[in-house]
């Protein structure tokens, strides 16, 4: 086959791989090879001719070898592990509270590096920066509470001072 053949299907394995298969990594592979195989060919002297079963067999060396040594480490790479994803599972994880959240009321706290919308369903305001503890999920909206009021300080005020103006 002569070069440009072979990169023309690595060009359409790698085409496929992003359009049409769903990031599974083995097409990149394959027109990878492909095209390392019509590169050879075109920087090899022009008196050289390889034969076609040679060619396959570079290919096919190619092919295999890339799949065993690299694909497991890309996938993992550009795919995470399905438990590395936040889906569920947030019960009972602590939070801090990104602003001051009422009794009932609704502010944003940030749990596992994201900004989540919250609902404080203690009796006790929940001040900016403070700890609480998720009781559950409703859809992307956190049920709160405080999660511990001895965490706060007797010396920055702040816990009394929300609790003050609410009675």
């Amino acid at each position: 086959m002569p070069w440009w053949g072979w990169i023309t299907i690595g060009a359409l394995f790698l085409a496929a791989e992003m359009t049409i298969v769903d990031m599974e990594f083995y097409l990149v592979f394959l027109g990878a090879s492909a095209f390392i195989v019509g590169l050879i060919g075109l920087a090899g002297p022009a008196d050289a001719y390889w034969a076609y079963w040679f060619q396959w067999v570079v290919f096919a060396f190619l092919s295999i070898a890339s799949l065993v040594v690299f694909r497991k480490r890309l996938y993992s790479k550009l795919r995470p592990a399905a438990d590395a994803v936040v889906a569920e599972g947030v019960n009972g994880a602590l939070s801090t509270a990104s602003d001051s959240i009422a009794p009932g009321g609704r502010g944003s706290v940030m749990l596992r590096g994201a900004t989540w919308t919250a609902q404080n369903s203690g009796a006790e305001t929940i001040p900016s920066g403070a700890t609480c503890r998720v009781l559950r999920a409703e859809g992307l909206v956190l049920e709160v509470r405080l999660d511990s009021p001895a965490n706060f300080g007797s010396g920055d005020g702040q816990l009394n001072a929300a609790n003050d103006g609410g009675s």
